[in-house]
């Protein structure tokens, strides 16, 4: 995960695509949990997969930032086994956080990103 813009890069190369072609679909920890937010560009927030993709790729993509809240302790250790672990939610949230953002997904595939973001950014 934490080396995710070797797999991005090479997909990318592959199918001949562009960064502006890339969506990519993360979890968040500055969103409470189940808070979906679309987003053009922006920064890494700490995650070290889209550190990667960002040095690997550049910056120039779409995301689907996927809520899963904030652990208390700002110990790195304290935050990686957070985002590492187990949710804590019932496992009707965590489904429903995942099934709205696969709609997201085809929100933006099929809409583009202003339109998804219109629909999904509320509230």
């Amino acid at each position: 995960m934490n080396e995710s813009g070797r797999c991005v890069a090479a997909a990318l190369r592959d199918l001949r695509l562009a960064q502006g072609d890339l969506l990519v679909v993360h979890d968040h920890i500055d969103l409470p949990f189940g808070r979906l937010r679309l987003t053009q560009g922006g920064g890494h927030g700490g995650h070290n997969g889209i550190r990667s993709i960002f040095e690997l790729v550049g910056r120039d993509f779409d995301h689907v930032r996927m809520g899963v809240g904030r652990p208390a302790s700002t110990d790195p250790g304290v935050v990686a086994d957070y985002v590492l672990g187990r949710f804590s939610e019932p496992r009707t949230a965590v489904d429903d956080l995942v099934g709205r953002a696969a709609d997201a997904v085809e929100l933006w595939v099929a809409e583009g990103i202003a339109a998804a973001m219109n629909q999904v950014n509320v509230g």
